[in-house]
């Protein structure tokens, strides 16, 4: 015994598209990539890079982040 189930990939399609989980784990790539631009710093101090880490577990100071500095020079 068989089912019929015309909208079958259309609604399993909506149900992907509104799962979390399969949104997270999902193999496609849903927008092409867009090609790499280099940063290239001229002398030392000339671009840097910040990111905020955190919250991470409260330090003996009380802080909950960390801001992390690169130099693209020496990077």
């Amino acid at each position: 015994m068989g089912y019929y189930w015309p909208t079958m990939v259309k609604d399993c399609i909506d149900y992907a598209k509104r799962c979390q989980a399969c949104q997270f784990h999902a193999n496609l790539i849903h927008q092409p990539p867009e090609p790499l631009h280099p940063t290239v710093a001229s002398w030392p101090f000339d671009a840097w890079g910040l990111d905020v880490v955190g919250p991470m577990t409260k330090s003996s100071g009380g802080h909950l982040y960390i801001l992390a500095a690169t130099d693209y020079f020496s990077k």
